[in-house]
């Protein structure tokens, strides 16, 4: 079986600690797609991921492998299942994205959230990641091309068949597991790691610098945050981004499964179990994939 990534930030070339990206070791043995496709100084748009999708969906097929799903960025399970839309297959204008960069580059997020509600209120909430900049910059974009804000598949287009279980535990103990992880970044290397990609990308993209973990990260090397506060505001961000995933596959994939993620590594086998029997459940299809939301 190969694994495709369907997380937005593991497509950051040396962004390795901070995104739990799987090492090289734990890639022994597996064809991995989706990751480190571009460096933190360029965008990743919707059409480069679905494009280095469609061909991982490709090669598994013509070597007669499955294809397991990993991963809960939203837009990126929408593009798998769905595909693009005719408006997000090219670029917008040159000047439609300056305006929108300038726009963020003055006000911050805020600006381009009050923005985005104010031409097409309630449209954040249709996002899995309100968040990331670039997202949002997409619906500004979008809008301003005469398309409806948020992608929606392409007419006539049959949706790909996949087997989707989503991994969920409870809220204390996902908080414990956030600070532990937070804790296991910072002691892995995170703040030589960031420094090392600032000497290599002295610019970043706005979704690279925005990512969570990173964005503190540079802050506490700036002198803005401290230690302390970094990890404070990490916890924070990773626990609001576990919530709007867990809204938005309970909107968007009404025929997940949902279940308890793993206690531990022994209990990993448990969810192997489930994600096959969701997968032998289905109809077969020669471009059928489980899909696996991470635990939230």
């Amino acid at each position: 079986m190969d694994i495709l990534s369907a997380d937005s930030m593991l497509v950051y070339r040396g962004m390795d600690i901070g995104t739990a990206k799987p090492t090289t070791a734990e890639r022994a043995g597996l064809v991995y797609y989706g990751i480190d496709l571009v460096g933190p100084d360029q965008s990743c748009s919707a059409g480069l991921y679905l494009q280095a999708a469609e061909a991982a969906i490709r090669s598994a097929a013509a070597h007669g492998r499955d294809l397991l799903v990993v991963g809960g960025t939203g837009l990126y399970i929408e593009l798998l299942l769905h595909g693009l839309d005719g408006g997000e297959t090219s670029s917008p204008p040159s000047e439609i994205r300056e305006r929108y960069q300038t726009l963020l580059a003055s006000g911050g997020l805020t600006a381009l959230h009050a923005e985005a509600e104010r031409r097409s209120p309630g449209v954040l909430s249709c996002l899995a990641d309100p968040e990331n900049p670039r997202r949002v910059q997409r619906v500004l974009e979008r809008l301003d091309m005469g398309l409806d804000p948020v992608p929606t598949r392409e007419p006539g287009a049959q949706p790909r068949e996949a087997a989707t279980v989503v991994l969920t535990m409870e809220p204390e103990i996902l908080a414990q597991r956030i600070v532990d992880r937070i804790e296991t970044m910072f002691d892995a290397g995170l703040l030589e790691e960031v420094r090392g990609l600032l000497r290599d990308y002295p610019e970043w993209s706005s979704t690279a610098a925005a990512a969570i973990g990173y964005a503190e990260a540079r802050a506490v090397l700036s002198g803005e945050l401290s230690m302390q506060e970094a990890k404070e505001r990490i916890a924070i961000r990773t626990r609001q981004l576990a919530k709007r995933q867990r809204t938005w596959f309970r909107h968007h994939v009404k025929e997940a499964a949902w279940m308890e993620g793993p206690h531990d590594s022994a209990d990993i086998p448990r969810i192997a179990n489930a994600v096959e029997r969701a997968w032998s459940s289905t109809a077969i299809s020669s471009q059928k994939m489980p899909m696996k939301a991470p635990g939230n």
